[in-house]
């Protein structure tokens, strides 16, 4: 400090930034250039293709096919999610009745956020396998509930109608725990004077819930909007470990597309990086989108 502070926040500063370069950007930057090769991922020798790799990409359908896979969970995961994490969160909250001690929740708060955070401590691979044994078609604990009540008992990850839906229930289903714990600590943050006035005006829950308790968590809505959007552009371990992207390519996803062409018996890792490239402009145009979009004025509660 004897020299000002300025040598002291760059001698701290430095070797951070310095391995964030080297070990995040730098990857980046490579993948960049990765991109305008034919590169097999295994040779010292690697020819400059241009952006011939993109015009390939632009009429390569089962790119295009993992792309509206992907739109899809994009529309419907964090919609669920959200609106799932919005209910149990209000319900653990703020619905009990109104009795002395105000607006309480329901009763064994504790225990629900217990079970609904479970699926958070488990790993994504653990997660996959688990529902893949839960819709097994001749043990599964799905099809042995509907054998049970005289149902049919569908083949759900072997029939191309049902596969993709059935892996974005389990997306759904692995993160609406965390969401409702957020949603929940947001919530507590609320003074409890508002809905207990807003109760007494004669609002319903459902009102409550879209006119307060919405605007008042709009920020939190907004960055969990995000982070579930960046989920649905990704899902390749559920689809990996579920399908791997069958069957005939209907739960396609374009990471699983992206390490097939990278991974699998072509190794053309030069195109695989082309759809890298994709992959980040995409995501980053739905975050920003997201935030331009969902921008509206704060509301301050004291």
């Amino acid at each position: 400090m004897r020299h000002g502070k300025y040598p002291l926040i760059i001698t701290f500063l430095v070797p951070p930034l310095l391995l964030y370069g080297i070990f995040v950007l730098s990857p980046y930057l490579q993948a960049f250039q990765i991109s305008t090769t034919n590169w097999l991922g295994y040779s010292a020798h690697a020819d400059s293709v241009g952006m011939a790799n993109f015009r390939t990409l632009w009429h390569d359908g089962q790119v295009w096919n993992a792309i509206k896979n992907n739109a899809i969970m994009l529309a419907v995961v964090p919609v669920l999610t959200i609106a799932l994490g919005l209910f149990f969160a209000t319900m653990l909250n703020m619905g009990g009745r109104k009795g002395r001690a105000g607006v309480t929740g329901v009763r064994g708060t504790a225990i629900y956020r217990m079970v609904y955070f479970f699926p958070q401590v488990l790993s994504v691979v653990i997660i996959a396998l688990l529902w893949k044994e839960v819709y097994h078609p001749n043990n599964g604990l799905l099809n042995g509930a509907l054998r049970a009540l005289g149902l049919p008992a569908p083949t759900w990850l072997g029939d191309p109608r049902t596969a993709f839906w059935c892996v974005l229930a389990v997306m759904v289903w692995s993160n609406v725990g965390f969401y409702v714990v957020l949603f929940g600590a947001a919530m507590s943050a609320i003074p409890r004077d508002i809905y207990e006035a807003v109760m007494l005006d004669g609002a319903s829950r459902w009102t409550t819930l879209r006119r307060v308790t919405v605007p008042l968590l709009w920020d939190t809505v907004q960055v969990a909007w995000i982070y579930l959007a960046i989920a649905a552009l990704d899902g390749f371990i559920l689809v990996q470990q579920m399908t791997n992207g069958g069957p005939n390519f209907s739960s396609d996803v374009i990471g699983l597309r992206m390490y097939e062409t990278a991974f699998g018996s072509e190794s053309k890792f030069g195109y695989a990086s082309a759809i890298g490239v994709v992959m980040l402009f995409l995501t980053l145009s739905v975050a920003v989108l997201a935030l331009r979009t969902g921008r509206r004025d704060r509301i301050e509660y004291s």
